[in-house]
């Protein structure tokens, strides 16, 4: 049985394709995704087309999923524009304010706003999403139930925060896999086997990952549970925690990736 309807979805890349999956597994009413390479269908209820003038004839979605590069929007957006007043448009486009689609979309377009990361794929996804004037509580209920299908969701009233939103959790997907790669790097500086270097940092950043989910206690006490005085731990922290070190590059980068943001939304 289906418990999502129709959806015609914009874009089959990563992030794409990772939300089709969750979809699929929930139960998918025959959907069409476009995508002008035209890959593979991933299932007998999705139809893959090169382009809008393909959709097949009296395809009525229920949602509009604008899942294309930012920097492809001017192109890709104006021919959905027909869908506008029936369906949804749901955006997961980095910095692509609510306000800079309405040109392509129309002005009744109802359109929410948000973005994912890509632990999706693995359906442990956190996303944070904004409704833009119009969207009902029927629509809104819509993008909610497309976007748990792919992990955690949070709604926010205030559009502003979805650009250190991108920043955070859009992009730290990087910045932990960046930690994983250092840790495997370190490691092997220290005489540790190439293959044993690799296995310890992924198990650590994983691991360490699953406790995070499962306390309930605030990151910085976990960090002091693993901190001793005097040890080992305490002795690399404080150069990790200098003022040069981490807190101001972390603090520096996701700065840098919300202005970036910002800049797409022109």
């Amino acid at each position: 049985m289906s418990i999502i309807p129709p959806v015609l979805l914009v874009g089959l890349g990563k992030m794409g394709s990772a939300m089709l999956g969750g979809w699929r597994e929930r139960g998918l009413a025959p959907s069409v995704a476009i995508d002008p390479l035209l890959p593979p269908s991933p299932g007998p209820e999705v139809t893959v087309v090169a382009g809008p003038g393909q959709l097949p004839a009296g395809f009525a979605p229920a949602a509009v999923v604008l899942a294309v590069k930012p920097q492809q929007a001017a192109e890709a957006l104006p021919p959905l524009a027909r869908f506008a007043g029936s369906a949804v448009m749901l955006s997961i486009m980095a910095g692509k304010t609510i306000a800079s689609l309405r040109p392509w979309l129309g002005d009744r377009a109802a359109i929410v706003r948000s973005m994912p990361n890509t632990p999706a794929a693995v359906r442990q996804g956190m996303t944070v999403a904004c409704a833009g004037a119009g969207v009902t509580d029927e629509q809104r209920a819509l993008c909610d139930t497309l976007l748990t299908a792919i992990g955690t969701v949070a709604w926010v009233d205030d559009e502003a925060l979805l650009d250190p939103v991108t920043a955070v959790s859009g992009g730290g997907p990087a910045y932990v896999f960046l930690l994983a790669e250092l840790l495997e790097h370190a490691a092997i500086e220290q005489g540790i086997p190439a293959d044993l270097a690799r296995t310890m940092a992924r198990q650590t950043v994983a691991g360490s990952g699953a406790l995070l989910a499962a306390a309930t206690e605030h990151p910085a006490l976990l960090r002091r549970n693993v901190t001793s005085p005097a040890g080992t731990t305490e002795r690399a922290l404080a150069v990790l925690m200098a003022d040069d070190a981490w807190p101001r590059a972390i603090s520096c980068a996701i700065a840098a990736a919300t202005a970036r943001s910002r800049e797409l939304a022109g």
